[in-house]
């Protein structure tokens, strides 16, 4: 039991957090991409992607996993992430570490989707049962190509005017959802 729950129900909410995190954090790339700042998107992907990470340190474990340096990495760039827009407001180069740091969460999270999905999914589990064969290191090489693309494109265009209203930025979020 964890938390009160039943492991099952607790690694059930665990994922469903986790993908929360992933989708919202899709969201606000999308977002950077088209130089909007999404607010309650924003809250929702850094809320939901400390929590996967928190939820993760709840499970029992006998030495440290990848997925515990996983955790403890995202949770470190989530920092950051969180200083810049919200303590920091994203002045001078603080807009930039704030784009990087949120990717790099959102990777570790698609990273960690990608390992869990070809360790539960039996289709993808019979092509890289090892998860060191060819398909395996592709599909990570290819998220990870993804990833350092967008990042550098998000940085490149993330400049969102510091003039709009929150009701402009309100009814952008609209438009988006």
């Amino acid at each position: 039991m964890i938390l009160g729950m039943r492991t099952a129900t607790f690694t059930l909410l665990h994922v469903l957090i986790s993908l929360v995190g992933i989708a919202s954090g899709l969201v606000v790339m999308y977002g950077f991409l088209t130089s909007r700042r999404l607010h309650r998107w924003t809250t929702l992907f850094l809320v939901s992607t400390v929590l996967t990470s928190v939820t993760g340190f709840l499970f029992p474990f006998k030495h440290v996993t990848p997925g515990i340096v996983v955790g403890v990495l995202s949770l470190v760039v989530l920092g950051f992430a969180i200083a810049a827009l919200y303590t920091l407001r994203l002045s001078g180069p603080w807009r930039a570490t704030y784009v990087i740091t949120a990717s790099i969460a959102l990777y570790f999270n698609v990273f960690v989707l990608v390992v869990q999905s070809f360790e539960k999914v039996p289709v993808l589990t019979a092509v890289a049962p090892t998860q060191k064969e060819p398909p395996f290191a592709i599909a990570q090489l290819l998220v990870l190509i993804l990833f350092v693309v967008g990042t550098v494109l998000a940085v490149k265009r993330f400049r969102p005017d510091s003039s709009l209203s929150a009701t402009a930025e309100t009814m952008a979020e609209k438009r988006v959802a």
